[in-house]
């Protein structure tokens, strides 16, 4: 929500035609918000979860982490800690103009919850933009939804993407279709600017 703050010498009220202003920049910036959701659980990696957030939120937009069920869940590489703000089974596709997939170990943890699947499943097939770095596109492979596509992820899962049926590149950013994939935290800065720039063609 966009905030405005009036300043002025002896100002004591906004007029009609100012308050009139206001509310149309607020109803404008409200429309336009961009919402993102992160999915992850226990073992995600830090960087891959926190770096994007904090990239996509210092440029507005509302992220809501969503797992497959509300707490506080540990990274595998670190003491850092992420709130689930909503479980997948309360929230839709409609809900978001995009998903992120970050990797580490929660990937795999993912791919076994049959809600979580289905979440990814129904999002990439709304052909909204989905977004996975590392291990992420794991949850992707299980949902089914990579056959003839393009995509990148850690090498160690190259094999597990090919038997998908996804074409599998070594290279730090991929684009398909609605579907953005890196491989490794040092790939972050270009996932994250990617994501960003496809939010905002989108709008």
């Amino acid at each position: 929500m966009l905030g405005i703050v009036l300043l002025a010498s002896g100002l004591t009220g906004a007029t009609q035609r100012e308050s009139a202003v206001v509310d149309s920049m607020l109803e404008s910036s409200t429309s336009t918000e961009r919402h993102v959701a992160v999915l992850v659980t226990e073992g995600f990696q830090d960087a891959e979860a926190y770096m994007p957030i904090g990239y996509l939120a210092n440029r507005g937009v509302n992220i809501t982490v969503i797992g497959p069920d509300t707490g506080r869940v540990k990274a595998y590489n670190s003491d850092f800690e992420i709130v689930i703000d909503k479980a997948v089974s309360d929230v839709t596709p409609d809900d978001f103009d995009a998903l992120i997939i970050p990797g580490g170990k929660a990937p795999a943890k993912l791919k076994e919850d049959p809600a979580s699947v289905e979440f990814a499943k129904n999002f990439f097939n709304t052909g909204k933009l989905v977004a996975a770095i590392c291990h992420g596109p794991q949850v992707l492979a299980a949902a089914g939804v990579l056959k003839g596509v393009t995509t990148t992820g850690v090498n160690s899962i190259q094999g597990e993407l090919e038997a998908a049926g996804a074409k599998y590149l070594d290279q730090a950013l991929v684009t398909d279709k609605n579907l953005i994939t890196s491989r490794v935290p040092d790939d972050l800065p270009v996932f994250a600017e990617a994501i960003d720039k496809a939010l905002n063609s989108a709008r």
